[in-house]
């Protein structure tokens, strides 16, 4: 069985070998034999010599590799990939302005744009009459940037081999290389796109070929999305968009493209195209396993083509609040593509509560702790932490190239204290707050000024933003305060390093500052406190700096030092407590730290994740209602006639009686279902309890001719015994009391602008009816908004509120029919212990319902016959819904149908 792992960037790219071309990272500055002075063009950025200016940067590395991809960034930044040996000739390290999607000289160019608009074709007519005029007076000109259909034939005859991609994502790649090869997972296979523009290759061989070989080679299934497709997914949608509001940045302000939905069409297109590649190629008994917010809406479209399909979705980055989620104007949609899958991860527990939070509301479906109940099936829903791959970076710590980088490092910042950080430059991320708390630690500690540095490493987006300007301001306004001949307070490279230095500059450093406004797992600290444990250097146990709004703080449990980055003077006073704190208190912080990373690795997250999808898959399976069977009379009365203690827990609304909702007056008296539950009682050896949402009074009323009946009221929270005259009150009636009066006035501000909507108060529950309302789509809303309110603020008080047909009902979690079950069943046991005949009070246990309350009783049932110590000998669970069902068999007569199959027990004799 293979494991489809879909991500939008496949591990793999194409590079091309074009006739005439300049070696990779070759620059005009070689050809120079004059100058030898300049620096070699390949030599790499590096703390000490930043490259220059005029050097072309360089490209993305070769194949020339043999190690996994170090850096783990699950946002899809650029991803550095060492290689060996160490020389300079091997390293290429991602400069600022490195070539993007559709920039490299070895790749074809991007026709998104094209064809351009008239005036610029008017205009380009111009120049070139004006360049063949400077031409002819041996005047050269600078080669066109613009694409040409001569540029497009190159690529289709060029020779090309698979490489390395330099981008996507790291984390989740380290985690499958190394969940293989521990030997947690077998066959698997990637689908993706090339990240490359392919409209150039179109319709050749060329592309086939590339196909072909990722396909038979690498196990890679490749996504084919034309150029502008591509670009309107993930430049507009997935960046502008997606992205920013996932992490709180609601993007209002005039610049932003957020209300222009011209690029959700084109997001459709891509996440179709993924969900049909993958459709093509599944078989039975495969799993598919889809990553991160590129493609949200590929599970629901795989889910209706392949209704049987086994599907994950783990979302690498935050989920934001219901109430900024909302502000899509395609909220529905997307979260009802999550929906298709079996089962969805988070990086930590208040992702998943924001998710189900925002279904609640959006979506009106009912949200449990584990999962989300829809109308014929449930999707489960779990946090699982990533992590890194400490057998691989150990390897790279081996390298001498790491070894040499300590050594300079060392003779460097001799004497200094120094503070690290990596970051990409975007206002997520916090690299202005960072540095703004550093001046301030810088004028509040005047004895640290020539002691500490603070060595900040910035990774540059494609497009020049104002923060850019703000950082290198506030970098300039230090270092002109403090900065002397020996000393420079902040040293600041908008460009990436290559691996040896950040692995030698995480060994070093005494701390490690991160001050992300919003982030989903930041594996770069646990990539630095892995560093840590002294291996190569004399420094050890470094503190770490850690913002609050991390997914990783939720895994250290205090022992980061926990820091708000919108506090300036908290992130000073860290600073400073990191740099002073005792070298005992420094070991104990880390070794937790340490032993949290080892725990929560790739390899543990890669295969945790499919265990569990395994076993919801099989649990949900064997819910559904085409699997589950239809009710056999023939076995039903077999059971009932070798049993002697037998137990009937029977719901009322919908199964004994088809009258609806439990505010609705009776009509009239049962009779057929009083005569049944009569014939029943006759035989002493049945106990009959009817279960269901009405008040005491109300059932007292309608069953008042049927002694011996056991009664539960209220869902739970009454009991009466069989045979007795007053009723039991299994709530707490002061916590009802409470959370009652609490609840208050957060109904009646939706009833007051809910016209027609009605509250209901019974003892232990409240029900907001909405279905005779003035306009029902507004109170639909209304509706849903009240049950995400509840849910929000009264987790603590055990009360949650339950979306219904036409109604809100808000009732307490720890008192339920399945609580009452078992203490109907507790109280049997004492009454009726197991004896020389009987080894349990109760040899057939017989449970019967319709709605979504009953499934908890249908699961406790189902227990009962695989409880060793109370092991009933005959359980029968029926459901008459027509949902995915806990149950083990099902009626499709109804309530008629169950009436005669209680009736045929009755006669038997």
């Amino acid at each position: 069985m293979t494991v489809f792992i879909a991500s939008l960037l496949l591990p793999k790219t194409i590079h091309f070998n074009l006739p005439g071309a300049r070696p990779r990272g070759a620059s005009s500055a070689q050809k120079k034999a004059s100058k030898p002075k300049n620096p070699s063009p390949n030599t790499p950025p590096s703390l000490f010599q930043p490259a220059p200016n005029h050097i072309t940067p360089p490209h993305t590395p070769t194949e020339d590799r043999k190690h996994n991809d170090p850096w783990a960034n699950e946002d899809g930044f650029k991803v550095q990939i060492p290689q060996t040996p160490f020389s300079p000739g091997n390293r290429a390290p991602i400069d600022r302005s490195s070539p993007t999607w559709g920039g490299r000289a070895d790749q074809p160019m991007s026709r998104a744009n094209s064809p351009p608009p008239s005036s610029l074709i008017d205009s380009s007519r111009a120049l070139n009459k004006k360049a063949r005029e400077m031409g002819r007076q041996g005047i050269t000109q600078p080669q066109s940037l613009v694409r040409s259909e001569s540029h497009d034939r190159v690529f289709a005859h060029a020779d090309w081999k698979v490489v390395s991609a330099d981008q996507g994502n790291g984390g989740l790649r380290n985690a499958a290389e190394a969940a293989a090869r521990d030997g947690k997972l077998g066959d698997y296979t990637w689908v993706g796109t090339l990240g490359m523009p392919v409209d150039a290759l179109m319709g050749t061989q060329q592309l086939q070929d590339i196909e072909d070989k990722l396909a038979n080679e690498h196990d890679m299934l490749t996504v084919l999305c034309s150029d502008k497709d591509f670009d309107g997914h993930y430049s507009h949608f997935c960046k502008q968009i997606l992205w920013p509001v996932f992490h709180y940045q609601i993007p209002d302000n005039p610049k932003s493209k957020a209300y222009e939905d011209h690029s959700w069409k084109y997001y459709v297109t891509v996440n179709q195209a993924f969900a049909d590649k993958i459709v093509k190629n599944w078989k039975k008994g495969d799993t598919v396993w889809i990553h991160d917010y590129h493609l949200l809406l590929v599970p629901g479209m795989i889910r209706k083509k392949i209704p049987e399909a086994k599907i994950g979705f783990f979302l690498h980055v935050a989920f934001p609040s219901s109430e900024v989620f909302r502000c899509l104007a395609v909220r529905k949609e997307l979260l009802e593509g999550m929906l298709g899958a079996n089962l969805i991860g988070f990086q930590i527990k208040e992702y998943a509560r924001h998710f189900l939070q925002t279904c609640s509301r959006i979506l009106s479906v009912e949200a449990t702790p584990d999962g989300l109940q829809l109308e014929d099936r449930f999707v489960d829903v779990i946090n699982c932490p990533i992590g890194i791959d400490p057998v691989s970076l150990s390897k790279h710590r081996e390298e001498s190239e790491v070894k040499r980088w300590l050594d300079i490092m060392r003779e460097r910042y001799a004497g200094k204290k120094l503070i690290v950080a990596r970051d990409k430059l975007d206002h997520v991320r916090g690299v202005r707050q960072k540095l703004l708390s550093f001046e301030m630690f810088l004028n509040m500690n005047p004895e640290w000024r020539d002691k500490v540095v603070l060595i900040q490493v910035a990774l540059s987006t494609s497009e020049k933003s104002e923060l850019d300007a703000t950082v290198s301001d506030i970098v300039t306004r230090v270092n002109s305060s403090w900065a002397n001949l020996a000393y420079q307070p902040v040293v600041y490279l908008k460009q990436d390093i290559d691996y040896p230095q950040y692995l030698a500059l995480l060994s070093i450093a005494d701390a490690l500052m991160i001050t992300s406004q919003r982030e989903g797992m930041n594996l770069t600290s646990h990539e630095y406190l892995f560093c840590q444990d002294g291996k190569f250097s004399e420094k050890k146990h470094g503190s770490l700096i850690l913002s609050e709004f991390t997914g990783t703080s939720s895994l250290f449990n205090g022992n980061e030092l926990s820091v708000n980055p919108w506090d300036y003077r908290a992130c000073a006073d860290a600073i400073k407590k990191a740099l002073e704190m005792e070298g005992e208190e420094r070991e104990r912080r880390w070794k937790s730290l340490y032993k949290a990373i080892n725990v929560h690795t790739g390899s543990h997250w890669f295969s945790e994740f499919m265990l569990r999808l395994d076993k919801v898959y099989e649990e949900q399976h064997s819910r559904d209602q085409t699997v589950v069977p239809r009710l056999s009379m023939t076995t039903l009365l077999q059971q009932y006639k070798r049993t002697e203690r037998r137990l009937f827990i029977l719901d009322f609304e919908g199964t004994l009686v088809s009258w609806g909702p439990v505010n609705q007056i009776i009509p009239v008296s049962p009779q057929r279902t009083l005569d049944v539950l009569n014939d029943l009682l006759l035989d002493e050896r049945n106990t009959i309890y009817v279960m269901s949402g009405r008040r005491p009074e109300e059932l007292d009323r309608i069953f008042r001719r049927v002694p011996n009946l056991g009664l539960i009221a209220e869902s739970g929270c009454y009991l009466k015994d069989c045979g007795s005259d007053s009723w039991t009150e299994m709530a707490d009636s002061d916590k009802i009391r409470s959370w009652k009066s609490s609840l208050q006035d957060i109904m009646t501000y939706y009833l007051e602008r809910t016209p027609g909507a009605a509250i209901e108060e019974r003892r232990c529950s409240l029900v907001f009816h909405y279905k005779s309302a003035d306009d029902y789509e507004m109170a639909a809303t209304q509706a849903s908004d009240l049950a995400s309110h509840i849910n929000d603020a009264c987790e603590e008080q055990r009360v949650h509120a339950i979306p219904m047909d036409g109604c809100v009902l808000v009732e307490p979690i720890d008192w339920t029919k399945s609580t009452a079950a078992e203490r109907i069943f507790n109280d049997l046991r004492k009454r009726m212990g197991p004896d020389e005949k009987h080894k349990s009070p109760v040899d057939f246990l017989m449970v019967v319902g319709d709605g979504r309350d009953d499934e908890k009783v249908f699961k406790w049932a189902n227990q009962m016959a695989t409880d060793d110590t109370v092991k009933v000998q005959e359980v029968v669970t029926v459901s008459l819904g027509n949902r995915a069902t806990e149950a083990k068999a099902t009626l499709t007569q109804g309530v008629s149908g169950v009436l005669t199959a209680l009736q045929k027990l009755s006669q038997v004799v």
